[in-house]
């Protein structure tokens, strides 16, 4: 496993991002608000800051896990080559219930594992 996709840029998103980032992962995050995928961005890139104040990670540590870092506005570019997806969006029911149809449509089967119609 090696691409992981995470939908939703909210806080809890962002902090999966990094993490997985962080780890050698390559990241997609999807939201449909290119504002909201900046302020993850930079979010991340702050808690690094964090991290690195505290000597819990590098400089170098932080460039590598923000290039690991992709975004994407729309599920099918978001989610096309994702091993694993992790679904971070807002308490919607029928906003999950609709990522959850365009992920299946668009992700590779292996990612859809949970899924029993996939």
């Amino acid at each position: 496993m090696k691409n992981i996709s995470v939908v939703g840029a909210g806080t809890m998103g962002n902090g999966i991002a990094h993490v997985f980032a962080q780890n050698g992962f390559k990241v997609s995050i999807v939201d449909v608000s290119l504002t909201q995928l900046d302020r993850a961005i930079a979010n991340i890139s702050k808690n690094f800051d964090r991290q690195i104040a505290k000597g819990a990670a590098t400089e170098e540590q932080k460039k590598n896990a923000l290039a690991n870092i992709s975004i994407y506005s729309k599920i099918n570019d978001g989610v096309k080559d994702a091993d694993l997806v992790v679904e971070a969006a807002t308490e919607n029911a029928e906003l999950k219930l609709k990522i959850f149809e365009e992920v299946d449509k668009f992700a590779p089967k292996q990612s859809c594992s949970g899924n029993e119609a996939g």
